[in-house]
């Protein structure tokens, strides 16, 4: 009996631990995973804690997975895939196809979005199945610990960006130079956009100035955020990427009128920004969910061509509780990813 190892959690909030298994079979349109790196992500904990509905134990999380197919379901190769395809799978890890969203083409938002480590096993792992629609051709020039971030980091800002009501030349703030803002920063310049970084202390100036940031922001000066922002102009866009609804509140008033603040750090605080701030200068709130396969290989084709890379520490499996923990603590620089090679 052939096997491979995954890390598991048995119960909700428990250790990861890895286990062995029986190498399972790709059913139809579906494709086994050789997995060379996974990162990890906050969103991995809504998972290890049960904090969503319909989580199953033991739990297999992964949402940010770069691999090579190994084995194909039937039909997955007259969807094009072959053996030995470099492939990344994120948040999104396919959609049923026969909603209403899904018909509309907006399958992200699909009613039973299936997510790795929700809907079925993720990348904390040797090897996993995944559906062919919720594959992502990695390019070349991206190693699979670069692309595996792309995923769901990558793709969330990246595709947040350019969906929205920014133009080549607008001012962007990115709020938070965290996982998410240190990239986000990174593509808000390869956009075209005059980037503004927002962070607490004036030490971070220096490290946004290195990710091509036109101008900083120190949330704890005496200046405050918004009043900072509109010193340059008001911004057409904010980007928030940190995940404090009283920093994203404290930016709002730094918009434009016809800004738009989107959201994309998550906090279960409720913001505290009133109609009368939206009224007066018709400004937008809008929150923004991550990427279809599609998005995500636009994302990495994107970043390939710009030379933009993610902040990674690289560990293998057999550390992931380590890992995983220095996630949740706030000390990973930037993005937690766990390998097989």
């Amino acid at each position: 009996m052939s096997t491979y190892r995954v890390a598991q959690v048995d119960t909700a909030g428990a250790p990861l631990r890895i286990v062995e298994r029986e190498v399972p079979r790709p059913g139809p349109r579906h494709v086994r995973i050789a997995v060379e790196a996974c990162g990890i992500c906050h969103s991995d904990a809504a998972f290890v804690n049960a904090l969503l509905p319909g989580v199953r134990f033991p739990v297999v999380p992964g949402h940010e997975n770069a691999g090579r197919i190994e084995e194909l379901g039937d039909g997955a190769a007259d969807m094009g895939w072959q053996v030995g395809d470099r492939v990344a799978v994120g948040w999104f890890g396919g959609s049923c196809g026969h909603c209403t969203r899904c018909r509309q083409g907006d399958f992200i938002v699909c009613d039973t979005l299936k997510v790795p480590g929700w809907a079925y096993d993720g990348g904390f792992a040797e090897s996993m199945i995944a559906p062919v629609d919720a594959l992502a051709r990695i390019p070349e020039a991206l190693s699979a610990t670069d692309a595996g971030p792309m995923a769901c980091a990558g793709v969330t800002v990246f595709n947040g960006m350019r969906r929205s009501s920014a133009r080549p030349g607008d001012l962007v703030a990115v709020l938070g130079l965290g996982g998410l803002g240190h990239l986000g920063v990174q593509y808000a310049v390869a956009m075209g956009f005059e980037t503004v970084g927002i962070a607490r202390g004036a030490d971070k100036a220096d490290f946004a100035k290195q990710l091509g940031a036109h101008h900083y922001i120190d949330s704890t000066a005496d200046t405050p955020v918004a009043e900072a922002l509109q010193s340059l102009g008001g911004a057409k866009v904010v980007v928030a990427t940190a995940s404090n609804s009283d920093a994203i509140t404290a930016a709002f008033d730094g918009l434009a009128p016809r800004g738009e603040l989107v959201v994309i750090g998550a906090d279960a605080q409720p913001l505290g920004i009133n109609p009368n701030q939206l009224l007066m200068s018709a400004r937008v709130i809008r929150g923004h969910p991550s990427g279809t396969a599609q998005d995500v290989q636009d994302t990495m084709a994107f970043s390939a061509l710009h030379g933009i890379r993610p902040m990674t520490e690289v560990v293998p499996l057999e550390q992931v509780d380590e890992a995983y923990q220095k996630m949740l603590s706030g000390r990973a620089r930037f993005r937690m990813v766990l390998t097989n090679r």
